[in-house]
């Protein structure tokens, strides 16, 4: 078939042991955070900023990205399943025919990461009493490269495809059909690229880095307005979704879009807004 890549690629790099496997998903994850820490880090170093406290902030980020997005999509998918299997909220096992087995976390919501990186970073800017606006300036710069290779992750597994192309074209994931699809992960992650470039560029802009939020509010707006278009070429993730108008991750994007141009607008309007919040 004219204009198709058959994809079977073994999600699993190599095998540390029998029962605990090194997959793409995770070290692309890995690798993401740590780009996006390298690219703030950078920002704080061209600005002759402390960066004293960032190796901390490091950590309330992961630890906020993997708890909000393993429990986004424990109360926003599977609520049922895990009410009954507690134990697999946030330890990395699956009950399968009566054993438990380590799978790795399989089932993350980015919506969900959102929330919990957010509410890391409350609790960040308090306990160093950093400006919560500013901060989000520079983490909004970031963020999406971390988010493309997230996606590159889900490319690799096989999972969070897209629909049918309906033509002799897209990438058949042979690990579940042969058919072609959208490899909507991909649209995804060159999406977030361009955000990233388009984000950068406003920030080497001083009167834009100064109105604290509008960097923010720009990453909010374009990052979750991509999400909710792709959302159309991607299959349901949930057979729940397939009677709504907008499927689960569509209506949760709504709200970030709305917060993104509600700060677009507001810090707009000021030219020196020091202050932050």
């Amino acid at each position: 078939m004219n204009g198709v890549l058959n994809w079977n690629v073994d999600p699993v790099i190599y095998w540390i042991t029998d029962s605990f496997p090194l997959k793409y998903y995770g070290a692309l994850f890995a690798c993401g955070l740590l780009l996006g820490y390298y690219i703030v880090r950078n920002i704080y170093k061209k600005e002759n900023l402390s960066i004293e406290n960032l190796d901390s902030l490091l950590v309330y980020v992961i630890v906020g990205t993997i708890l909000g997005a393993r429990l986004g999509h424990v109360f926003f998918y599977e609520p049922e399943y895990f009410m009954q299997h507690p134990v697999e909220i946030l330890l990395p096992i699956k009950e399968t025919a009566g054993v438990y087995k380590f799978v790795g976390y399989q089932g993350l919501a980015s919506h969900g990461g959102s929330i919990g990186v957010l509410i890391a970073l409350v609790l960040y800017c308090r306990k160093y009493h950093v400006k919560f606006l500013w901060l989000l300036d520079k983490m909004a710069v970031g963020v999406p490269v971390t988010g493309a290779f997230i996606r590159f992750g889900n490319f690799m597994n096989s999972e969070i495809y897209g629909k049918a192309t309906n033509g002799n074209w897209g990438v058949v994931f042979q690990r579940d059909d042969m058919i072609p699809r959208h490899p909507t992960q991909l649209y995804e992650a060159f999406a977030y690229l361009l955000i990233f470039g388009i984000l950068f560029k406003m920030y080497k802009s001083e009167r834009i880095r100064n109105a604290n939020g509008l960097i923010f509010g720009t990453f909010l707006t374009l990052l979750f307005l991509a999400r909710f278009i792709i959302e159309f070429f991607k299959e349901n993730q949930e057979s729940f979704e397939n009677n709504m108008l907008f499927n689960m991750g569509q209506l949760l994007s709504i709200p970030f879009i709305i917060i993104g141009i509600v700060l677009i607008v507001l810090k707009s309007r000021q030219k020196n807004d020091y202050a932050g919040i």
